[in-house]
């Protein structure tokens, strides 16, 4: 039996090309709080010499932190992405973040973490739209340009000698489901945290109240 090939994990991606890879960043990332791996796409994409590796590093990113601007607005409008309860058990974590504001920003959009999680809470604390977009474009930009550059050069040699063994593509997209579902109930298990216990002592001036969280962070 042939072996398999790492095309062959997104056979798709050679014929949809640069359109299937922006739907994927901007639906993907437009979904809050459930991790959808974009990034196994770009990756897969990324190697070999048949896309331009600045247009896939920058076109995800545009197209990602597009969908993570909407997120943004619709959590400073007000609006109960999340439930009353798990808003009041983030409160602290809230204000920690909006504390660093475009910092946060920045590292949740330039490292693979759930970056809802800061999003959503400086959208409710009402940070500066302006600020939240350029850090936000910028750690995005970052991390796919890491990706793709990555993928293109170490990606192959170190995926080609596991795919050797492999004779079906089903285990390896089992895996990806189990990595997402994963991350999913990570994500669900920090929405369930005490973090007014968790700061407490690490940073008490969290469980102020006397906070404006309806003015903008100073960045």
């Amino acid at each position: 039996m042939r072996r398999l090939d790492v095309t062959d994990l997104f056979p798709f991606a050679t014929e949809g090309g640069y359109l299937l890879l922006a739907l994927v960043s901007f639906f993907g990332s437009l979904i809050p709080f459930v991790p959808v791996p974009s990034f196994l796409l770009l990756a897969t994409m990324a190697v070999g010499d048949q896309f331009d590796l600045h247009a896939l590093a920058i076109s995800s990113a545009v197209l990602a932190t597009a969908a993570k601007q909407i997120i943004f607005y619709v959590s400073y409008g007000g609006r109960r992405i999340i439930g009353e309860k798990s808003r009041k058990r983030m409160a602290p974590f809230q204000r920690l973040v909006k504390r660093y504001g475009a910092g946060a920003a920045f590292v949740a959009a330039a490292t693979p973490i759930p970056d809802d999680l800061v999003y959503v809470p400086l959208g409710l604390a009402r940070y500066d739209p302006r600020k939240f977009f350029v850090a936000t474009l910028a750690g995005k930009v970052v991390l796919h340009y890491v990706i793709v550059v990555v993928a293109h050069f170490l990606g192959l040699p170190l995926v080609q000698p596991l795919l050797e063994s492999v004779e079906d593509t089903a285990p390896v997209y089992i895996g990806m489901v189990v990595f997402g579902a994963s991350l999913t109930a990570v994500v669900v298990l920090l929405l369930r945290l005490d973090w007014a216990r968790i700061l407490g002592r690490a940073a008490p001036w969290t469980l102020e109240d006397g906070e404006d969280e309806g003015g903008r962070g100073s960045g």
